[in-house]
């Protein structure tokens, strides 16, 4: 397990990924926060610090790292945007991390290289407008073609990240490889253990039609979109991994995406705490601080609480994943947790600003406007209660 204290080499990359969002996002990323514009410049940025390649090994062009690394970058950008976080928390965990645990030795060589240096972005299709949390209720279809030797993918996929941007390379699509439904059997019989696999749609394929970015409560420096396919054909070749595996696949990546999250989250809930200490100490009102009144003062102090519990949970989780150790119910715990004391800080850092909290140019107003999909994205906060129910033997 890792201890309280950082190792010399986790502790100078998180300083220096802390002085890059300090120093240069954070002058920026309101602008394009505003503008609904993906940071195009800041992300080259990030891939030029290899920070796309962080988890990856070195023959793949990854910086040899491991998620607990991942973690600490996260956290320390989503302090200052979580637009920027959640770019490379999807492209690492959910764009590029399945070909790497699940690819064969041709895909891993032909697309890591490009998504470990941030010149490409790859995305995750998994979500459904008709099965969010009930990612087993899986509609889109892939029928092998033996003719041509092809997948034929028909189906939609929804609110799916980094997957219109300029550099997106590709989609790893979930879809099923059997008939929908069989002789005499209603969907409703259907297991969500049915033959889902995972396939790869390369950016600009016959067939697959990128939508245009949705309007946002949040996160409106990422691109998030809407995806079809209509007979869209790719080699066999693409399929990821075992065919009938892709159940088990995104199940397994979802479980390490909930550490990235929760790293993200607390990254959100410690900036709430940041930017609360700041305008407490300048904004005075009664003739002083606004901060040297004791209301004030429990108020981030629990908020720090909560920021300081969620970094346990997630670093707990972390270790255990990079000591190849159980973690499926440590991440569920850390998610949860984090996620939730996301929101509430960000509720309580925009009361402590009062008026000013609503105002945009105020980043406590963009944490505000990011904390919800928290609770939601990765599992929601019902579905991370299920799973903690689940590992502790409760099984309905």
């Amino acid at each position: 397990m890792f201890g309280h204290r950082l190792s010399t080499e986790y502790e100078e990359l998180r300083r220096t990924v802390a002085e890059f969002a300090n120093d240069v996002v954070a002058p920026k990323i309101g602008e394009f926060y505003e503008q609904n514009e993906f940071p195009y410049e800041i992300v080259r940025e990030m891939g030029r610090m290899g920070l796309f390649g962080l988890p990856f090994s070195e023959e793949y062009g990854g910086m040899g790292g491991d998620y607990f690394a991942l973690g600490l970058v996260l956290e320390e950008l989503a302090r200052v945007d979580s637009s920027v976080a959640i770019t490379l928390e999807a492209a690492v965990s959910l764009g590029a991390m399945p070909i790497y645990r699940f690819g064969t030795e041709e895909q891993k060589r032909e697309w890591l290289p490009k998504l470990t240096s941030g010149e490409m972005l790859g995305a995750f299709g998994l979500t459904e407008p008709e099965g969010g949390s009930d990612a087993g209720a899986t509609r889109t279809t892939a029928r092998y073609d033996e003719a041509t030797d092809e997948w034929v993918i028909n189906g939609t996929k929804c609110f799916i990240t980094n997957s219109g941007t300029e550099i997106t390379g590709l989609v790893t699509v979930t879809a099923l490889t059997e008939p929908l439904t069989r002789s005499g059997e209603s969907d409703a019989k259907l297991s969500p253990t049915r033959e889902i696999s995972s396939i790869i749609v390369p950016t600009g394929t016959p067939g697959f039609t990128v939508s245009k970015k949705y309007s946002k409560v949040g996160w409106n420096a990422s691109d998030t979109r809407e995806l079809s396919f209509t007979d869209c054909r790719v080699p066999a070749a693409n399929l990821l991994g075992q065919r009938g595996r892709g159940y088990a696949q995104f199940l397994r990546i979802l479980d390490e995406g909930r550490i990235a999250i929760a790293a993200l989250s607390t990254g959100l809930a410690q900036g709430c705490v940041d930017q609360s200490l700041s305008y407490a100490a300048t904004r005075r009102a009664f003739g002083r601080p606004i901060g040297a009144n004791q209301v004030i003062q429990f108020k981030i102090a629990d908020m720090e609480m909560r920021a300081h519990n969620a970094r346990l949970a997630w670093r707990d989780a972390a270790s255990r994943l990079v000591h190849d150790e159980p973690f499926k119910k440590e991440a569920a715990i850390a998610k949860l947790y984090a996620s939730e004391a996301a929101v509430d800080n960000a509720r309580e850092a925009t009361q402590i600003h009062g008026g000013y909290g609503f105002m945009n140019e105020y980043p406590v107003a963009r944490f505000w406007r990011d904390c919800k999909i928290l609770e939601i994205g990765e599992g929601t906060s019902e579905v991370q209660r299920m799973l903690i129910a689940r590992e502790l033997g409760m099984n309905s």
